[in-house]
């Protein structure tokens, strides 16, 4: 046989195509597995035939029997009805085809509800009899074989008394028959669960009869009998709130309904009542309740309100809270499954558990009876079950909404960059925002009990009650435990509260914080917690610190006495409650906000190494939850007291800290977020590190208005790895840069720290770090080909002497950032003439100190000056009416931008309200002190007035005046016709406070902003808080370094460091008074403060010129001196010296000049 035939085959003999072996098996396999699947097809077929001719004759049967059940019903009188036959000739053939017809399918026929109907009224008759052959109950204690059919007969009714609640519906046409079938199957099934309510002829009786209401209860709280699950999706087809009921019909009915349903489902909780040894089944059945119930939206609002306390009764409420503790993960995963059992006009957005969670907070409360915010907790609540519940059910929720936002988020995504526009998909987005709105507000009155004052100091009551009893020979440290766990879980239960209303209620966490705030006591007993947990090894008493130091004297503990006497913390709590509330009877008159302040000076009895907090160094990752949980709702608690704390509470009354606290509150704050910057920070962190930045924020931000707190405690965190200036400066810009188009948290970094703790650095260190962002972007411009430095491309400008102002808005205005080019200036003199002289720096200098000088001027109208005897400027709120009055507010803005990026000082200091909206900051209440002192004084009158305030007969206006024009401006929608109250009256003051402070200056500071930050970034300005940028603006305190500017001046026309009139001045110059010295350097530089890094870096350098003078032969050989004066050229810090030759008269002749306010002129 040839090769190619070897592995060939015939199949049925010869073949003109003989096939290989294995296509021969495969054909074979392949008609193997085609007759095994006709075989199978068959069988299957033939068996769907005999199921469908059983269901078929078994319906045909069940149909012929209901014809004939109705005949003998019809036929059927009641006097001739017994127990016996209701039992084996009415309900035999009825469970029968309702079982085949209705029950089966869990679906009421239209034809079976009269069949039903007849059928429960012959119960109802037999369960009323007192005859017992009649009553159908009383066979359950009868015979072995009766109780057994009785039993399974009564099982079969409560199934299908339960699938018709189920099925019932009031809104739905023909409702009418139905309610009457599901009011007299519910009446059915209470009797027939109630022993009490059947009719006995003995007392031998009851016993049996308890027994099987007890099997039939059982049954009822088991999977098999589906009871919850029928009582939820009746209870959820019903109106919310539950309607009034006024008239008879089917309203009573549907109270019947639903009274009985609530009544059949509580039936499993009252059978431990009877028997002690079934709480597994009272488990379940609690767990089902939770799951099934629990849950409904609106709950508790769908029921009658006299049906509510039965659900709050301990033997239901305790258990579902037992039920929970134990299967929690159960109920939770189960509760996350019963969205199918929602009818589709159910709210959906809203996951399930936080219907539990409102819920319960409703049956907890008696909120229904709150009356002026006061209420209580239903009757026998067991305080720690409630809050474990509580905080399982909202963490929950938390997890859900966070899972609910990333998927918002992911479809928003597409949305968003999906191509075109579909109609559809923008009209769900809409929508769902909208429902998802409305359903918020309405979800979040459940929780309105959580945010009452009554509800937190009963839980602080719990906290102090509930400890263990405390004995003799109890340890300490069991005693500290105890205590600290009961309030941990009471602020953990805060905590999630305060989650879950910055995620759903419109205005955030607002109401939550508000209690917690003017709660008395309750954030002294958080800080107490708080400081056992981060100092652990301290037992810190009221009245004094205790700080353990890092270093070679960690075996030391400093302590530190209060300065003022020691009252009780929670004494002077409560004192200013009764302060904002307006109930005090002190008098705050006459009150000095310096006495008793701790100065500057006590930073030099301290090290730096005294604010070291040892377990904070690193950051929140080093903390345990239950003190991550304590300092979370610290810092959101006190964060927000702190905008209400005027400084009279802050600094003389000390409440609710003393200062010495509040160091201490300062340096862990410090500290945490410091090191929380440095290290990496968790997702878990970041809504806690945010609580902690604006609290330390809030502090450091009233420290820099009203020192409490030494330098070194700011400084301390980063003494040890400070990175370089450069380092810093080129990190920090990188980092920015790169995150412009990144909307994710940034990496921990010196970027970090920079932005969020910049006073971690020294300040002369940030003014270096602002001169090297400053040296960076023009090393940039430069590289881009811009124009930095003088030359033919410069920007060439001329300027009338008499017109500065109005010449310079001109020409330089329109510039916008390209100002920070080099600017040559010709001057044109009044004459009309111009000025000789080349611009090499001095003239540009000259430049922007005259327009200064002429624009800042409250002559001018721009800007004027605060009645507090600072005298700083602020913008006139009249300019916005002058011509381009806001358009020269911004560009006097990209004058300053340009002094300060050129470092050339400006002798000009601007209030702090109006650096706070240039460095993004919002001003608070104490800081109008500075702005308007009368104002002040009134508005603290207001807050701190004994009586009743509408004597003053204020109201939510302001009136303004300009040009002669008054109007009355409302602080808040219909302030006119809003009368202060004792109630209102903090509303009021801050209200107006915000007016004076934000909103009158807010559009002109927005206007000067646009033109600052043209030149210079907002990044660098959030370096310094508002004293440092006046300082950064005008220079440095008012004296100067006569040996750096010794050190640091130029010599010209002939004079040496040697020259006799040389070493003359610098003794002269040693010898004034600090007020001299200034005015010397104003004279010459035309500011009187030196520059804050020293002279080094004054532009251009200061310079003592020699000028010759001319005096007769006999006058030179006579002893006398030189009598022309000193002059100065302030474009090039120049001084021009005659050379004197006795230091009299250089003194003399120096005064004279420099308290004459000339300078170029005397020369």
């Amino acid at each position: 046989m040839a090769e190619p035939r070897k592995h060939q085959v015939s199949l049925r003999g010869a073949s003109a195509k003989e096939i290989s072996r294995d296509a021969l098996l495969e054909r074979v396999s392949q008609e193997r597995e085609l007759r095994n699947y006709t075989r199978k097809a068959t069988s299957a077929a033939l068996f769907i035939q005999r199921v469908w001719r059983s269901y078929y004759s078994t319906k045909m049967i069940a149909l012929q029997l209901q014809r004939d059940w109705q005949d003998m019903i019809s036929c059927c009188k009641m006097s001739t009805i017994t127990a016996t036959w209701i039992s084996s000739s009415l309900l035999r053939p009825f469970l029968f085809f309702t079982t085949c017809l209705s029950t089966r399918y869990r679906k009421i026929q239209a034809r079976d509800v009269n069949c039903m109907q007849m059928c429960f009224k012959i119960l109802l008759e037999s369960l009323n009899s007192t005859d017992h052959q009649k009553n159908f109950c009383l066979l359950s204690t009868c015979s072995l074989e009766e109780r057994r059919i009785w039993l399974y007969q009564a099982k079969k009714l409560i199934s299908l008394c339960l699938l018709i609640l189920a099925e019932c519906d009031y809104t739905r046409q023909g409702a009418n028959e139905f309610v009457i079938l599901t009011s007299l199957g519910m009446r059915f099934l209470v009797m027939l669960t109630d022993a009490k309510a059947w009719k006995y002829n003995s007392e031998s009786s009851f016993q049996d009869a308890n027994n099987a209401v007890k099997e039939l209860i059982l049954f009822m709280g088991s999977n098999k009998s589906d009871l919850f699950v029928c009582v939820r999706r009746y209870i959820i087809r019903l109106d919310a709130p539950f309607p009034q009921l006024t008239g008879a019909g089917q309203k009573d009915d549907k109270l019947l309904i639903t009274a009985s349903a609530i009544t059949v489902s509580l039936r499993p909780f009252h059978i431990l009542d009877i028997e002690k040894n079934d709480s597994l089944d009272v488990q379940h059945a609690a767990e089902q309740f939770f799951i099934f119930l629990l849950s409904i939206p609106w709950f508790t609002q769908r029921l009658p309100a006299f049906l509510l306390s039965s659900l709050r009764h301990k033997s239901v409420l305790l258990r579902c809270f037992r039920a929970l503790l134990i299967s929690k993960e159960r109920i939770l995963e189960e509760i996350s499954k019963v969205d199918h059992l929602m009818i589709p006009s159910s709210p959906r957005m809203m996951p399930q558990v936080g219907w539990a969670l409102g819920n319960i907070l409703c049956l907890a409360t008696c909120s229904d009876h709150i009356l002026d915010g006061h209420g209580y907790f239903t009757q026998d609540l067991d305080y720690t079950l409630y809050i474990q519940v509580v905080i399982i059910l909202a963490e929950d929720l938390l997890y859900c909404l966070e899972k609910v936002g990333e998927f918002r988020k992911v479809n928003q995504d597409l949305y968003e960059n999906a191509e075109g526009s579909d109609e559809s998909v923008e009209t769900m987005l809409i929508d769902l925002c909208t429902t998802n709105m409305s359903l918020k507000m309405s979800f979040m009155d459940y929780f309105k009990p959580a945010c009452q004052q009554w509800h937190l100091m009963k839980l602080l009551t719990f906290e102090k009650d509930c400890s263990i009893p405390i004995s003799h020979n109890t340890p300490k440290d069991i005693l500290e435990s105890q205590g600290k766990r009961e309030l941990l879980d009471v602020a953990y239960y805060y905590f999630c509260m305060l989650r879950i209303f910055s995620q759903l209620h419109p205005v955030g966490s607002l109401p939550v914080l508000n209690m917690l705030s003017f709660t008395p006591g309750f954030l002294l007993k958080l800080w107490e917690a708080l400081e056992r947990s981060i100092f652990p090894s301290e037992s810190p008493q009221a009245g004094n610190i205790v700080t353990k130091p890092s270093g070679s004297n960690s075996g030391k503990i400093l302590e530190r006495k209060q300065k003022q006497g020691a009252k009780d913390g929670g004494n002077k709590w409560l004192h200013v409650l009764h302060k904002i509330t307006g109930k005090s009877n002190s008098d705050f008159d006459n009150m000095n906000l310096n006495n008793d302040l701790p100065t500057a000076d006590q930073s030099d009895e301290d090290s730096i190494d005294f604010w070291e907090v040892e377990t904070l160094k690193c950051g929140p990752e080093g903390l345990s939850n239950s003190s991550r949980c304590l300092f979370h709702l610290f810092c959101a608690t006190y964060s927000h007291l702190l905008l209400v704390l005027d400084d009279i509470e802050f600094y003389e009354k000390q409440v609710p800290f003393t200062l010495e606290k509040q160091r201490k509150i300062a340096s862990m704050l410090n500290t945490l977020v410091y090191n929380a910057l440095t290290h990496s920070i968790s997702q878990q962190s970041v809504t806690f590190m945010d609580a902690a930045v604006r609290c330390l924020h809030l502090l450091y931000e009233r420290d820099c208005r009203h020192q409490f707190c030494p330098p070194s405690l700011w400084l301390s965190p980063a003494r040890k790895n400070r990175p370089p200036i450069a380092v810093a400066a080129r990190t920090h810009e990188i980092l920015s840069t790169n995150l412009k188009a990144d909307d994710s948290l940034a990496v921990p970094s010196t970027h970090s720290v920079i932005t969020t703790t910049p006073h971690v650095f020294p300040f002369k260190e940030r003014v270096q770090m602002f001169r090297e962002f400053i040296s960076m972007d023009k090393v940039s411009r430069r590289m881009a080909g811009q124009v930095i430095g003088p030359g033919s491309q410069a920007v060439e400008i001329v300027i009338r002497r008499g017109h500065i102002v109005e010449d310079g808005f001109q020409q330089l205005n329109s510039l916008g950032s390209r100002l920070k080019s080099s600017i040559n200036v010709s001057f044109v003199s009044e004459c009309g003439l111009p000025e000789a002289g080349l611009d090499y720096g001095g003239l540009s200098k000259e430049f922007l100190t005259d327009l200064a000088k002429a624009a800042f001027s409250p002559d001018y109208g721009l800007f004027s000056q605060t009645s507090a005897s600072d005298r700083l400027l602020i913008p006139n709120t009249a300019a916005r009416f002058l011509e381009n009055g806001v358009q020269m507010i911004e560009f006097l803005g990209r004058i300053v931008g340009k002094a300060l990026y050129e470092g050339i000082l400006l002798d000009y200091s601007f209030s702090h309200v109006f650096v706070q909206k240039l460095l993004g900051r919002y001003s608070f209440l104490d800081e109008l002190s500075t702005l308007d002192p009368e104002l002040y004084r009134n508005l603290m009158y207001v807050k701190h007035y004994d009586g009743d305030v509408k004597e003053l007969f204020l109201d939510f206006t302001v009136t303004e005046e300009a040009f002669g024009k008054r109007q009355i401006i409302e602080l808040k929608p219909g302030g006119k016709d809003m009368c202060v109250t004792n109630e209102n009256k903090l509303q009021y003051i801050h209200a107006m406070a915000d007016y004076k402070l934000n909103r009158q200056v807010r559009y002109l500071s927005n206007a000067f902003y646009r033109g600052l930050t043209d030149l210079i970034s907002p990044s660098w300005l959030k370096l310094f808080n508002a004293s440092e940028f006046n300082q950064l603006l005008s220079g440095g305190n008012y004296d100067i370094d006569v040996d750096d500017l010794q050190k640091n001046t130029r010599y010209t026309g002939g004079y040496t460091e040697g020259s006799r009139t040389v070493k003359l001045f610098w003794q002269v110059l040693a010898g004034f008074e600090p007020n001299e010295r200034c005015l010397l350097l104003k004279f010459v530089t035309s500011c009187s403060r030196a520059p804050l890094l020293g002279f080094k870096h004054l532009q251009p350098t200061f310079t003592i010129h020699k000028v010759a003078g001319d005096m007769p032969l006999w006058a030179a050989i006579g002893g006398q001196d030189l009598e022309r004066l000193p002059s100065a050229s302030t474009c090039y810090n120049t001084l021009k010296l005659p050379s004197y030759k006795r230091s009299s008269t250089l003194r003399a002749k120096l005064l004279y000049a420099i308290k004459s306010n000339a300078g170029f002129e005397l020369s």
